[in-house]
């Protein structure tokens, strides 16, 4: 991809200047590369791994607004950085971020990525990191990571599980999402899940489509114990955790989508979660060392330090859904300029 950042060079002891610094290319993320370049402000992303995040990796998201027939998480996110790109964002990408350090001035936020000795300096940043699936905790999980263990299900999963039975771990959208998109390639769809149904974890429209698919078969208060194998996924090791009984599933391949992480743990202490490691905003965050000190109340995106700003999954009381990112990336743009203007 253009547009990427080159190696800050050691006349540049400053670093590199922005006015919004984005850190995470997931659909909040992207959403808010469009709206803040298009409105005039320099902005850089600093993305870990690749642009698209989670929603990046879904093979068919149906409930995203103006698509009727669904579009792929690929295409969608892939579009909407052409889109950022083409109104003047630069993209870093693979660049971690390591570290915020605060100062003050204008340029309030020196976020450290990895491979560039410099600091990247940030009027304003937006973090929107999103969250990593968790783990299985089964038995050999860690050997089939990528041989047989997965954490999407894209075209080229189902291409090489077609004709087996496939087992698909979560209660989520995306499980269902997955689920869904996996039956129409493979012979047998086990959607394991550990409560009583889905009815409390998934929309109701898909969790309709996932119980009447004939493909699928739900199984409930199930929990994967063992995986079995030599160098590749063979079969998996089910429990009733009502009953006990265990039972072996032939199968290559284990989706694992059971739920999310989220990706806080290289943050400051000055940016305060909550119990489950999200980032609050808002008013949770109104009696804060740094708000108390300033002349205003924070943004409802605004973190615990002004000016910092959090959408998306890894935000505390967000709403897990890409539309709703997407919407935050933009509404976090609109505090972008609330604080930009009490520089002029």
């Amino acid at each position: 991809m253009a547009g990427l950042l080159r190696t800050v060079t050691d006349d540049e002891e400053g670093g590199v200047t922005c006015d919004l610094a984005i850190i995470g290319a997931g659909p909040a993320g992207l959403a808010a590369a469009v709206y803040a370049a298009s409105e005039g402000l320099k902005t850089v992303v600093l993305e870990s791994f690749a642009p698209g995040g989670q929603a990046g990796a879904s093979s068919l998201i149906e409930n995203f607004f103006g698509f009727p027939t669904g579009i792929s998480g690929g295409d969608l996110t892939y579009n909407a950085q052409l889109q950022a790109y083409r109104f003047g964002a630069k993209f870093v990408t693979p660049a971690q971020a390591l570290s915020i350090a605060f100062t003050g001035g204008e340029y309030a936020a020196n976020v450290q990525a990895e491979g560039y000795a410099a600091p990247l300096r940030a009027r304003c940043v937006l973090i929107a990191t999103g969250a990593d699936y968790r783990r299985l905790q089964a038995e050999r999980r860690e050997e089939f990571e990528g041989a047989g263990v997965y954490y999407a299900a894209t075209g080229r999963e189902a291409r090489l599980c077609g004709g087996s039975t496939v087992i698909v771990a979560g209660g989520g959208n995306s499980a269902g999402q997955a689920a869904m998109f996996l039956s129409e390639h493979v012979v047998k769809v086990l959607l394991v899940i550990r409560g009583e149904g889905l009815a409390k974890s998934m929309s109701s429209y898909l969790a309709r489509r996932v119980e009447t698919n004939e493909n699928i078969e739900i199984l409930a208060y199930t929990e994967i114990r063992r995986l079995i194998g030599e160098k590749a996924l063979e079969a998996a090791e089910l429990e009733n955790t009502r009953t006990h009984e265990r039972r072996t599933i032939q199968t290559p391949a284990i989706f694992s989508l059971i739920g999310a992480k989220p990706c806080t743990d290289w943050l400051p202490s000055e940016i305060e979660r909550d119990e489950k490691g999200f980032i609050k905003t808002g008013h949770a965050v109104a009696d804060s060392a740094a708000w108390k000190k300033a002349n205003r109340s924070p943004g409802p995106l605004e973190t615990s330090r002004p000016g910092i700003f959090a959408a998306g999954d890894v935000r505390s009381g967000s709403v897990k859904r890409c539309a709703a990112a997407v919407g935050e990336g933009g509404m976090a743009v609109e505090g972008v300029h609330d604080v930009l203007g009490t520089y002029t």
